[in-house]
C-alpha cells in the first residue's frame, strides 16, 4: 500500500532545499515514481542560448532520486551512478523529468528517467543506480516531517 504521508514529506523536504530557491521546481512523488518540473529561464543558458546540461542533470537526478527514495522511508538513498543522454536543446518552457524504479533489490535501485519539454518532446534520457542505505536519516534535521 502506498505511503502518501511519506511521499508528501519527501516533496516538502525537496522544496525546502536551499538549491531549489534558485531553480523553483515543482515535484510530485508516488510509489516508485517521481516527476520534477523546472521552468526554463535565460539565466540557465550556456553561450549558445539554450539550457546548460546542469539543468538536465538536476532534473534527471532529482526525479530519479525521489522515485527510489519513495520506496525507502528511514534514510536517504545514495546516487552511485547516473548516465545522462542529451537529445535536443531546450530554451523555453518547462523541463519535465519523469522517473520510475525499474529494478530493486535489498541494497540497490535502478531507475529510468525521460526528460521532455512541456510539448511532450523527448529532450533527454537517464538511467541511474542508487544504494538503499545511508547514514543520513529522514528526519526533521533534513526537513522531512510526516503529517498524520
Amino acid at each position: 500500500m502506498a505511503n502518501k504521508a511519506h511521499f508528501r514529506a519527501l516533496e516538502k523536504m525537496y522544496l525546502g532545499a536551499p538549491v531549489n530557491e534558485y531553480y523553483k521546481p515543482q515535484v510530485h512523488i508516488e510509489e516508485g515514481e517521481a516527476e520534477i518540473r523546472i521552468p526554463i529561464r535565460e539565466d540557465f543558458f550556456h553561450a549558445a542560448g539554450a539550457a546548460h546540461g546542469v539543468t538536465y542533470f538536476k532534473t534527471a537526478d532529482d526525479s530519479s532520486f525521489f522515485a527510489a527514495n519513495s520506496l525507502v522511508d528511514d534514510c536517504f538513498v545514495l546516487t552511485t551512478n547516473l548516465n545522462l543522454y542529451l537529445e535536443r536543446p531546450i530554451a523555453v518552457g518547462i523541463i519535465i523529468g519523469r522517473a520510475k524504479v525499474v529494478f530493486k533489490s535489498k541494497t540497490l535501485f535502478n531507475t529510468e528517467c525521460i526528460l521532455t519539454n512541456n510539448n511532450g518532446d523527448v529532450i533527454g534520457r537517464a538511467t541511474a543506480t542508487f544504494f538503499t542505505t545511508s547514514r543520513v536519516p529522514l528526519d526533521s534535521n533534513v526537513g522531512y516531517v510526516k503529517q498524520p
